[in-house]
């Protein structure tokens, strides 16, 4: 299977940035919690954050959370999306309910994620080859 993946851009560098700002900034501390800060960028440039809410019952994702935080603030078309992990764990790859959530609202994003060859980006039908779309 060929894939979208690419070398990080200038404004992925710098939406990792933002996302590293947000967690290190709100990070649950070190009892265990892994704190997870988010950022998406519209295609208009903008960028919005989100941070997870660590609960026993699974709560929200970062991702999810920063989606929310751009379609609260107007933003439809977003081009790209990353997660970052407290504690300097750089990138980390979206679950399978954020991944789908992705597929669904925004089929045309890119993800940024880790790879053996460093944090690249691809597109999220990749991450999604065999995906069920969504229809409500």
């Amino acid at each position: 299977m060929q894939t979208s993946m690419r070398d990080l851009t200038d404004d992925d560098r710098e939406l990792i940035e933002h996302a590293r700002q947000i967690v290190d900034a709100n990070t649950d501390g070190v009892d265990g919690v892994h704190t997870v800060g988010a950022a998406v960028r519209g295609v208009d440039g903008r960028m919005y954050g989100g941070i997870n809410l660590h609960h026993f019952t699974g709560g929200p994702c970062a991702e999810l959370v920063a989606l929310a935080h751009a379609r609260a603030s107007g933003a439809r078309e977003l081009t790209t999306i990353v997660a970052v992990g407290n504690f300097g764990r750089g990138p980390v790859s979206p679950c399978g309910r954020d991944r789908q959530v992705l597929f669904d609202y925004h089929p045309d994003i890119r993800v940024i994620l880790p790879t053996l060859a460093g944090a690249k980006s691809v597109w999220i039908r990749d991450l999604m080859p065999l995906v069920t779309p969504w229809t409500p």
